[in-house]
């Protein structure tokens, strides 16, 4: 199987100044056997990440959102994979998709709330949490 997961995150380099403030979205995507082994190992690349590159600078938290299952891909029509939209300041709620379909209206709104992200139902749980 294919695995693509959707994350959320927020640093905290608005410390050093506002206009660093930093708060985003990016998905991982594996192949393997089960979901269990996708999960572990887009933890691991997360874990990298933030050694390797300047991704997650200072305090991050990551969100979990979403977990896509694969074991084929479109073939006769493109799909939409990634929708999302934006008005305003940062810290507004926003509609993000991750597969909308006439089948299936995948779009949700997401606001912050102290530091948290939720869809309205409910906050995201912290995945991962690199503090200083």
């Amino acid at each position: 199987m294919v695995y693509i997961g959707n994350f959320h995150y927020i640093t905290n380099q608005q410390e050093k100044s506002e206009v660093d403030r930093r708060h985003g979205e990016f998905n991982l995507l594996i192949k393997a056997k089960e979901k269990k082994t996708a999960i572990q190992m887009f933890k691991n690349r997360i874990y990298e990440l933030k050694e390797s590159s300047g991704f997650f600078e200072g305090d991050a938290t990551i969100f979990f959102n979403q977990l896509l299952e694969f074991d084929e891909f479109p073939s006769e029509k493109a799909m939409i994979f990634y929708y999302k939209s934006v008005a305003g300041d940062p810290l507004m709620p926003f509609i993000s998709c991750a597969t909308p379909s006439s089948e299936t209206d995948d779009c949700r709104i997401f606001q912050w709330e102290d530091e948290k992200i939720g869809d309205g139902k409910q906050l995201r749980n912290i995945f991962i949490e690199f503090k200083s």
